[in-house]
């Protein structure tokens, strides 16, 4: 039973452009699926759609197993400049009426788990990027969250950071098994991250291959460099330049 299933949904934004037409996609439990397509084919516009943050022009989200609880990281860390890393990530836990005790200790176990562990009393303005991503992330996680919804989380990153990034949240999902959609612009990030590639052509956005990604887990640096990634990457990258084209 899916987590979550996209049935016909379309978008029309109030200025008349059409974000996406005709979407369906089934999220099922525990799986790791990016969203790869180009700039402007409505890959966030989707992932807000999916999170209740923006209606449908058209069609339905549906929940089979009934609404559950969504943690989302958006592009950007977001994080309250004026709050620690602690205070930002039980946010949430606060909103929702839990005693600050309590809400502490889930926040600090929240940054243990995305390796911030001893930076409960820094502010974000002295974290890299990175560590303000991690935060965000771990903002999203302290829910315990069954689906999380990441919108090109890395895409601002460089490329060593991103790496490890894509390493420890691999690692963060398998001890989680927290349902993952993972919008992203890169063959490459796509293919190592994930089980399935849903790949979007734009004008209006739409789904038009879903590929399976059968690499075994854990994925680890030599993944990167091994044939097999290289063929998935081939494959991933053919489908994307017809959906460029389409």
């Amino acid at each position: 039973m899916p987590v979550v299933s996209v049935r016909s949904v379309s978008k029309v934004f109030a200025n008349g452009v059409q974000a996406l037409a005709d979407v369906s996609l089934d999220i099922e439990p525990g799986e790791f699926l990016s969203v790869l397509g180009p700039s402007g084919c409505g890959k966030s516009t989707l992932l807000r759609i999916v999170a209740g943050l923006a209606p449908p022009s058209a069609g339905t989200i549906e929940w089979p197993a009934g609404k559950t609880d969504i943690g989302f990281v958006f592009q950007e860390p977001t994080l309250m400049p004026w709050a620690t890393a602690l205070a930002n990530v039980a946010l949430p836990l606060g909103l929702g009426g839990m005693g600050r005790r309590e809400r502490e200790a889930r926040a600090a176990e929240a940054l243990a788990h995305v390796g911030l562990a001893g930076f409960e009393r820094v502010y974000p303005r002295e974290l890299s990027g990175g560590m303000k991503m991690r935060v965000s992330i771990a903002r999203a996680l302290v829910t315990a969250p069954r689906l999380l919804l990441m919108d090109e989380p890395f895409a601002a990153l460089d490329e060593i950071t991103r790496h490890r990034l894509n390493a420890d949240l691999l690692a963060l999902w398998q001890k989680t098994g927290v349902t993952v959609v993972f919008i992203t612009h890169s063959v490459f990030e796509s293919v190592f991250l994930s089980q399935r590639i849903a790949v979007m052509a734009a004008r209006p956005g739409r789904i038009v291959s879903d590929l399976a990604i059968d690499a075994p887990y854990p994925r680890t640096e030599s993944f990167r460099t091994s044939p097999d990634y290289a063929a998935h990457c081939r494959l991933v990258s053919a489908r994307l330049g017809e959906a460029m084209a389409a």
